[in-house]
């Protein structure tokens, strides 16, 4: 197999390095709002890729939508409920040492299946039928016609979580 190094593949690894190494702080971290901080780097790292693939408008979907709106309605329902200043420490124990090597045993697999597979370049012709810059307006109808009702559920989901989160935090404070 003959690979070129270019900036774009360069910048590819790099950033999905990035976005691996705050998936797994995310995961090995204790505190919830550090968890909350890492999936937004998370977030952030996959808009990044999003903008390597040259999908502009879902990058900044991304941003907005999951790294700023989904982010901060963690971090809200992270400090309106009341979490223990002080957790219990990690310890190894046979799940544990269980779940560690059926991770790494799954990204091996996994590593081994993309090197193997003889992934299809995009050709101009698939550009072309996917109407260049157009890309916004071929998403917006498809959302606003095809998935307007799931759209609006999920708007509303997310209201009556964070007004869910509110009615917790203000019961615990009348309890104390």
């Amino acid at each position: 197999m003959n690979f070129v190094w270019s900036w774009p593949v360069i910048a590819f690894y790099i950033i999905a390095l990035l976005t691996l190494c705050c998936g797994v702080i995310m995961l090995s971290v204790r505190k919830v709002i550090y968890m909350a901080l890492t999936i937004g780097g998370v977030f952030i790292g996959a808009s990044a890729l999003y903008f390597l693939l040259g999908a502009d408008f879902v990058g900044v979907a991304q941003i907005l939508i999951y790294a700023g709106a989904i982010t901060i309605l963690i971090m809200f329902a992270i400090m309106l409920t009341n979490h223990e200043a002080t957790e219990p420490g990690f310890k190894w124990s046979p799940k544990n040492i269980a779940a560690a090597i059926g991770s790494v045993l799954l990204a091996v697999v996994l590593l081994l299946a993309i090197r193997s597979t003889a992934w299809p370049t995009a050709t101009t012709s698939q550009t072309a039928l996917d109407g260049g810059n157009s890309n916004p307006m071929a998403i917006g109808l498809v959302m606003f016609k095809g998935y307007a009702i799931p759209f609006e559920l999920v708007s509303i989901l997310l209201i009556v979580a964070l007004v869910g989160a509110v009615i917790l935090a203000k019961e615990r404070k009348e309890d104390e």
